[in-house]
């Protein structure tokens, strides 16, 4: 604890209470925090329960009263300044990313100004929302669209990246006229708190903003269950969204759901080997490995499969495992050692179906001291059937497997529930149309590994969610539209 604290350079940042109509309250239990790096309790956090939940959905429904009809331009202001303070503060952020989630600091400062990315556009955003003007068929009427928010927000959050994910989702419901309440994942609480300490330092209104830390189990179904909350936001598993989909009928709320992937990284015959190495890099080993995005099944056609995997194993050779606050360390711990158990268990069931283990294969818990395992790298053959290819692995491990001709590869690529990201490496223009529209995935990176930003827009098809994130779409997602007729014009 005082390591963090001395790394914190405004030591304020790191709040153990809940949010609540700004006022910082406790609960009758508290739960540690731990550094998945060297398992060092970093806090112990109050949980508060049932009733703490309560207290901020009627914080949040008192504010949304006056919140949604506070001027855009205000809530545009109020947002911005939110934004510069997350810039100015973006090394103690980073520090509390890699301490209570364990990525390297560089990559979690990364994430930070990732994630005030949207808060910035959707202070821009906020100007920009407006209906439409229609044509009816009445004689002598007029007819308008009017989007106004949908109200107060239940907002979930996972704990592989504890910043942006909040700020993809509240940034723009704020900038809609939504209150929020917000509850993070129990292993990276510490982030969202710092978060709501400079969203009150901008001076967002009491109520607005409400962060809640404890039991899922408590906290979960007074937002779904309750009649004031009208949307969850949610990113996390395909499992825990489905329920969540469930409580959330009864009520008719709306839900926008960033769930599980298993995205295909497909590297044409025709394709910059040495580009696509790069881009499996950059993209499966990012949080190592632990993100919904991440490359989770290298498909490659034909004979260039014995080169890619060469070009993969020697920059895979080059990474540094370790604590995320030492030097020139790329890979990070996992979570937790459950985590490390989970993402061995597929590593060994691979060998034992005859995937050859390349590089690492292995936990190196004891050799480091933490939740880490040894980037690895497999070579799967044409046995898609390892639970590798049909999971998500969440961890440090890129499997290779080999395919014939396009035709195969979409069929192949396509064989999965999931829908959220696909990558694919080629230089024929023509294939990029054809397979761009023949994949089943929300996002789809040519020649890019990687496919999020502010303006974009995120999010999947079939089992991978629900909505978008991002750009003028991630706005929308918190609105009703309203449509209005006028008649007896003359």
């Amino acid at each position: 604890m005082t390591d963090l604290i001395d790394r914190l350079k405004d030591k304020s940042l790191l709040r153990t209470d809940s949010y609540v109509n700004a006022a910082w309250i406790a609960g009758e239990d508290r739960f540690a925090v731990t550094n998945p790096a060297d398992r060092s309790v970093l806090a112990e956090v109050a949980d508060v329960g049932e009733a703490g939940a309560r207290k901020a959905v009627d914080a949040a429904d008192q504010a949304f009263q006056s919140w949604k009809k506070t001027s855009v331009y205000e809530r545009a202001r109020l947002i911005q300044k939110w934004n510069d303070l997350i810039l100015e503060h973006a090394d103690d952020l980073g520090t509390l990313i890699t301490a209570e989630m364990g990525k390297p600091f560089g990559e979690a400062k990364g994430e930070v100004i990732y994630g005030a990315g949207f808060v910035a556009w959707s202070a821009e955003e906020a100007k920009r929302l407006h209906g439409e003007t229609l044509q009816t068929p009445f004689p002598g009427s007029r007819g308008w669209t009017l989007r106004q928010p949908v109200g107060v927000v239940g907002c979930i959050t996972p704990w592989n990246f504890p910043a942006a994910m909040i700020t993809r989702k509240c940034a723009p419901a704020l900038a809609a006229g939504c209150t929020m309440v917000v509850k993070p994942a129990p292993e990276t609480p510490l982030t969202a708190l710092a978060l709501a300490e400079l969203a009150d330092r901008a001076g967002i209104p009491k109520g607005v903003f409400n962060v809640i830390c404890g039991d899922a189990q408590k906290i979960g179904p007074v937002l779904t269950g309750s009649d004031v909350v009208r949307m969850i936001g949610f990113t996390g598993s395909t499992q825990v969204g489905k329920l969540l989909m469930k409580q959330a009928a009864d009520t008719v709320k709306r839900v926008s759901l960033e769930l599980g992937g298993n995205a295909p990284f497909i590297v044409m015959d025709d394709a910059d080997i040495e580009k696509a190495a790069e881009g499996v890099i950059a993209s499966k080993f990012r949080a190592a490995g632990q993100t919904c995005v991440s490359a989770n099944r290298i498909i490659a056609q034909g004979a260039i499969a014995d080169q890619l995997v060469e070009a993969i194993a020697s920059r895979m050779g080059k990474l540094k495992v370790g604590s995320g606050f030492d030097k020139g360390v790329q890979i990070g711990p996992l979570i937790h050692e459950e985590a490390v158990a989970r993402v061995d268990k597929l590593v060994q069931d691979a060998k034992k179906r005859g995937a050859k283990i390349l590089t690492g294969g292995s936990p190196l818990v004891d050799e480091l001291g933490g939740a880490f395992y040894a980037p690895t790298l497999i070579d799967g053959g044409n046995d898609y059937a390892l639970e590798l290819a049909c999971f998500e692995i969440f961890g440090p491990v890129a499997s290779v497997y080999r395919a014939d001709d396009e035709a195969e590869i979409l069929r192949l690529a396509n064989d999965t529930p999931y829908g959220l990201a696909a990558y694919l490496y080629t230089s024929d223009v023509n294939r990029v149309h054809r397979m761009s529209e023949g994949l089943d995935f929300g996002m789809i990176g040519v020649n890019a590994p990687m496919v999020g930003s502010p303006a974009t827009p995120f999010g999947g098809v079939k089992e991978s969610g629900i909505g978008r994130e991002g750009g003028k779409w991630g706005v929308e997602e918190f609105t009703e539209m309203k449509f209005v007729l006028l008649g007896g014009v003359d």
